[in-house]
């Protein structure tokens, strides 16, 4: 490895690596003159890949893992969903290998993957139909290794593309398929990139790794930011990088329009932190922390603006003027309000229990509220857990009145909103778009505000406050130039 703060790391997300000639053009190539060199690239699965390996991350439509984990002793579903995995990935190599002889390299290289992964799922639902073997027990290891296929398919066609254009890449596999010695997650990048030399070699590297403890069981589907951040880190990057289908803008361009949306140009991880919350992640927290503890500035790209530069995150950022910076949120939360008189003055231990209840089943708590005898925890939930955790509470404390709805979470966010005023107009481009309040929250930091809104009025509220804080402003290119 190079010289400590020479090169950058760089993440490329789905979307953008279904679109080869975009990568190639606007990420790898990005202008005459500039060194192709001294960059490390990490890339995902082509975009819906990993939700045919999985489930679907938004409508949850089982994959071939949920199918897998059905349990059910003559369930072929699982495979009819791995074969129509190896159609897609091989409809996917015939799209951009024009060469028959790297085609059939190509599809013989994840071929031989499906095919161990058929065989070894196989094997495993034999075994368990026997007493004494626990399907629940591997599921986790299942889970693992049908993640890793789709970031190994498309780095290695990556690398194999830019090698076909003349450029020096390299093909690194963090998936440790076929590994002999375990390792944890800082011994397997290390030794992959031990004998790389980045100044004359490109490398493509898995957006999975393979580690001892296992990245999903905590990472679950931020697994290739934790990779993309331990590369950075490890390899002493000046800079990493994460290029997306979208800049980070004030707000959902598909709900408040492209031509409304604004990059962000500038802000700080604790502003990321705050979007990681509500599930609309810059990066992953845990991904952030090593880039932050090791003062590694994070920018934020748009693939198919390469001239733009993006959004540059660092720990001590603070806007000029304080301003708003993005409109973000959240549907499908689902509100537990517990009130019990009984809870007066034991609010602290009330609390303590329903946490412990909730972190049974890994729910996320967005947002609560506390009042003197009622408290409500705003959950990143799917109805069935939200229903398993409610039975427990009740059981709990069975005096309890338990009430369960389903809003919306919008949240103001910027790295300094201390302004008077700024809540009352927040409030009133609510009111003045017929939006009822169900709660709201601002801490004394005023880095964010946060409105809890019936779940029908969210697309409503994320405009009216984008129009009232935001688009008011002649930001131009970027709310702060990066």
């Amino acid at each position: 490895m190079t010289q400590k703060n020479t090169h950058t790391v760089e993440k490329i997300g789905g979307t953008s690596m279904s679109n080869y000639a975009a990568v190639r053009d606007n990420i790898i190539l990005r202008g005459k003159g500039k060194d192709i060199y001294n960059r490390v690239f990490v890339v995902s699965a082509y975009g819906g890949i990993t939700n045919m390996l999985l489930e679907h991350k938004k409508t949850g439509t089982p994959g071939v893992f949920a199918l897998f984990a059905s349990g059910e002793e003559e369930n072929d579903d699982w495979r009819i969903a791995l074969e129509e995995v190896r159609t897609k990935m091989e409809a996917i190599n015939a799209s951009i290998f024009e060469d028959a002889e790297v085609l059939a390299k190509a599809n013989n290289f994840i071929g031989e993957r499906l095919d161990q992964t058929e065989r070894c799922l196989s094997d495993l639902q034999r075994i368990c139909q026997h007493g004494h073997f626990a399907l629940q027990a591997h599921l986790d290891t299942v889970r693992e290794m049908l993640s890793s296929i789709g970031e190994a398919h498309s780095a290695w066609n990556t690398a194999q593309l830019l090698r076909i254009d003349n450029i020096n890449a390299k093909f690194v596999d963090l998936t440790g398929w076929n590994a002999e010695v375990p390792m944890s997650l800082d011994e397997r990048i290390t030794d992959a990139f031990q004998n790389i030399d980045l100044e004359k070699e490109l490398p493509i590297a898995t957006g999975y790794a393979h580690t001892e403890s296992g990245l999903m069981s905590v990472f679950d589907r931020g697994y290739s930011e934790m990779t993309f951040s331990r590369i950075a880190v490890l390899t002493g990057a000046r800079e990493a990088i994460i290029h997306k289908e979208y800049h980070l803008s004030s707000a959902d361009p598909k709900l408040v329009g492209e031509d409304n949306a604004v990059p962000i140009g500038r802000t700080n991880y604790d502003v990321a932190d705050q979007l990681a919350n509500l599930g609309m992640e810059a990066i992953h927290p845990r991904a952030a922390k090593g880039l932050r503890e090791n003062e590694i500035p994070l920018r934020v790209k748009n693939t198919f603006e390469p001239h733009h530069d993006g959004t540059f995150v660092t720990t001590d950022y603070v806007s000029e003027t304080p301003c708003v910076e993005i409109i973000a949120g959240r549907k499908g939360i689902y509100a537990i309000e517990c009130f019990d008189q009984n809870m007066i003055g034991e609010v602290a231990d009330y609390d303590r229990e329903l946490l412990a209840l909730i972190g049974r089943f890994k729910g996320h708590v967005v947002t609560k509220d506390i009042n003197a005898n009622t408290i409500t925890h705003y959950l990143g939930v799917n109805l069935k857990t939200v229903k398993r955790i409610r039975e427990k509470i009740a059981q709990k404390f069975p005096e309890a009145n338990l009430q369960v709805r389903k809003v919306a979470l919008v949240s103001v966010i910027g790295s300094d909103m201390k302004v008077p005023g700024m809540l009352s107009k927040t409030v009133g481009a609510l009111a003045k778009a017929n939006i009822s309040i169900l709660a709201m929250h601002q801490s004394m930091r005023q880095v964010d505000m946060q409105f809890v809104v019936d779940e029908n009025d969210y697309e409503g509220a994320v405009k009216s406050l984008h129009s009232a804080l935001v688009e008011v402003h002649d930001h131009g290119e970027a709310i702060c130039a990066a």
